[in-house]
């Protein structure tokens, strides 16, 4: 089936290039040119995938990835015309999935998607071929792959995707230092393009929720990060 991308930005040639490259990569393209438009034709296209200018009229892409995030875990690239930080980290924070910086080769774009897609095919077919993992619990705090549910404590966390499938990797190997390219190579695949300052915000999501449970992700000066566990006080 040929997957749906949403290209959302308020410059018509950007859109006309984009559309021309993801076609011959053989995509189906739909295009918005402000915010309002680009989360209405979101929730009335289920795109597969969204390449979102950030700067746009009515709505900047900030807000529209916030309001995508209530409802969806879809592969988010932001495009931002700004070349220091400021954007990227905020988009990240927000729930994007990868940013590109303007002015891009459309070829990269392409090839982000390419590989945003792939990775969301291998969250869905997780465990197919071996059975579904099974859950892990440590002190007071249970990951289930099967129905992607985390409780704390007997109450359940909601979490996105990649903040499970972080988790996870974390709960897997508890009390092990992970650097971030070894976690952004666990979690978002070894073909992600982006920033490895993605793993720290997303360790700084969890960390937020998972606040009440007894493991702590604690962090591991001059390399990464590890899950604690914390048992409780007899």
């Amino acid at each position: 089936m040929t997957a749906k991308i949403l290209v959302a930005d308020d410059e018509a040639n950007i859109i006309k290039l984009l559309r021309l490259y993801l076609r011959e990569a053989g995509y189906e393209v739909v295009a918005a040119h402000d915010g309002r438009e680009a989360l209405e034709r979101f929730r009335t296209e289920a795109p597969d995938l969204v390449v979102l200018d950030l700067m746009m009229p009515h709505m900047n892409g900030f807000d529209v990835c916030t309001e995508i995030r209530k409802d969806s875990d879809v592969p988010v690239i932001i495009l931002t015309a700004r070349s220091d930080d400021v954007d990227k980290i905020v988009g990240l924070e927000m729930g994007a999935d990868d940013y590109i910086t303007k002015p891009f080769n459309p070829r990269e774009v392409v090839a982000r998607v390419k590989a945003n897609l792939r990775r969301r095919d291998w969250d869905k077919s997780a465990g197919a071929d071996e059975g579904e993992p099974q859950a892990v619990t440590i002190e007071d705090l249970t990951l289930d792959p099967s129905s992607r549910d985390v409780v704390v404590a007997g109450e359940r966390v909601r979490l996105r995707q990649r903040e499970f499938d972080l988790l996870e990797a974390f709960m897997r190997h508890p009390n092990v230092a992970m650097d971030r390219e070894r976690l952004l190579s666990m979690v978002w695949g070894e073909d992600f393009f982006g920033d490895a300052r993605t793993i720290d915000v997303h360790v700084a999501w969890l960390r937020d929720k998972l606040k009440a449970a007894r493991p702590k992700i604690e962090t591991v000066w001059g390399v990464g990060y590890k899950l604690v566990p914390q048992p409780a006080a007899s």
